[in-house]
């Protein structure tokens, strides 16, 4: 019988709720983007399979936005009930951009309405996809603002604490706080290279599945894996500086992660490995001088390490592991995309390549899935990583929950919640697609114009 502990739980339905929600936020931002992609290329190009695309793409996405929204309200809800303390201090110094993400949601919600509800309201189509623009600016500042928060955990800045007051508070400078720049692009580009492989294994599902599919998932693979392609180099980039943003302002987490001890300089980076009594590192992959570069640029760099903490500040070890698996999965994907384009280059030069082959639109289909383990990887090392604070340097996580005998009835209650959400998502989505097959509403779409199908 395991005792009552209100940290552990709040900790616990935190951690559940975000896991859940990260998906449909990843892809609430992300998806969008490729819609607008889809739609301007089917105007320039007069081409009917880019119109449906961005057409089937917005009804997924408004399933993704319904559940986004409930998770997203549990979200804010969890804060007041189980972080109170947190939220007494830190509520007066972010409490701008917690509103400004409320306002990003509605600009994107009034603008997702009248976007659905106006094809082909308008003689020229290009007016109406210039309603879809603030949807997807609307998506992304929604993401801008909630991860300023975060950023603002993690780098906490713009306030004072006298005798156990908050003062000199200053809104702007806490939001453009030191984490800020390298967390948000970081999300951002995540989110866009995610969504595009999403929608590149449903693409690749359809291609395997028949032989003689469509040239519509045709489109749509293509698209989606020079989206992938363009964003994975961005995620790279932005990693890039994120890992010197920790050198610099949260040196224990890169230590952890890489589970880097010893200050020294010429520091290795090392892949997976397990670790002995002594904290000795066995089976691992020893890359020379990579965690001095990944920190500072130079092989030769002094790289600050976890002994230099005490030992109730330093984050878990096994965060090692998640850094590790991220990084491997956004390598791997970067990879699958390169590939398929280095296929689709040459076909324009030899017609006997097989750019659909078995194997490619295997890999291409486990892309959508290990894109969105990569999100959840990459969530659970923020957070974790930043362990032990709620507010690095100011509250520890302990000191900031509630001390409420009613948290796991609530964790049993949102649990049930989400698995609900799930199946209801699942099955709407399924019965969506199920039910308007590409080839009918290619037809049905414009009866004036024919399509070759």
């Amino acid at each position: 019988m395991f005792a009552y502990d209100a940290t552990l739980y709040s900790r616990i339905l935190t951690e559940v709720t975000l896991a859940f929600h990260i998906l449909f936020a990843t892809i609430g931002v992300g998806i969008p983007l490729m819609i607008a992609l889809a739609q301007w290329i089917g105007i320039k190009q007069n081409d009917p399979h880019f119109i449906l695309l961005a057409r089937r793409w917005t009804r997924g996405f408004v399933i993704t936005v319904a559940v986004g929204v409930v998770t997203g309200t549990a979200i804010g809800l969890q804060l007041s009930l189980l972080w109170p303390k947190f939220m007494e201090l830190a509520g007066q110094v972010i409490s701008l951009p917690l509103f400004m993400e409320t306002f990003a949601f509605f600009f994107e919600a009034i603008f997702l309405g009248i976007y659905l509800y106006t094809w082909d309201r308008f003689k020229k189509p290009m007016k109406h996809f210039l309603l879809l623009i603030p949807v997807a600016i609307g998506s992304s500042l929604s993401a801008f603002f909630i991860t300023v928060v975060n950023a603002f955990m993690n780098t906490p800045q713009g306030f004072e604490l006298k005798n156990g007051g908050i003062t000199n508070i200053q809104p702007l400078v806490a939001m453009f706080n030191p984490a800020m720049p390298t967390k948000v692009a970081h999300v951002l580009a995540s989110a866009y290279m995610t969504s595009a492989f999403v929608l590149a294994s449903i693409a690749a599902y359809h291609l395997l599945r028949n032989k003689k599919t469509h040239v519509y998932h045709k489109k749509a693979l293509h698209l989606t894996l020079v989206a992938g392609f363009v964003f994975s180099l961005a995620t790279i980039v932005v990693g890039d500086f994120s890992g010197k943003f920790l050198a610099e302002y949260q040196p224990e987490k890169l230590a952890a992660a890489e589970w880097h001890f010893e200050t020294k300089p010429e520091a290795p980076l090392i892949l997976f490995g397990t670790l002995d009594e002594n904290n000795e590192i066995k089976n691992g992959i020893e890359i020379p001088y990579g965690l001095s570069i990944l920190a500072h640029n130079r092989p030769s760099a002094e790289v600050t390490g976890l002994n230099e903490f005490p030992v109730d500040e330093r984050p878990p070890l096994y965060i090692h592991y998640l850094f590790d698996l991220m990084v491997v999965i956004g390598i791997l994907l970067t990879i699958v995309a390169f590939t398929y384009l280095v296929l689709w280059k040459q076909k324009q030069k030899r017609s006997n390549i097989n750019l659909y082959h078995k194997a490619l639109m295997f890999l291409v289909l486990l892309s959508g899935p290990l894109a969105l383990l990569a999100i959840e990887l990459g969530w659970i090392f923020a957070e974790v990583g930043r362990q032990p604070w709620i507010l690095r340097g100011y509250m520890k996580t302990v000191a900031g929950a509630t001390t409420a005998d009613y948290v796991d009835v609530l964790l049993i209650f949102f649990i049930i919640l989400y698995v609900l959400l799930a199946i209801a998502s699942t099955f709407i989505l399924r019965k969506i697609f199920k039910n308007n097959p590409v080839e009918h509403e290619l037809k049905t779409m414009n009866a004036s114009q024919e399509v070759n199908v």
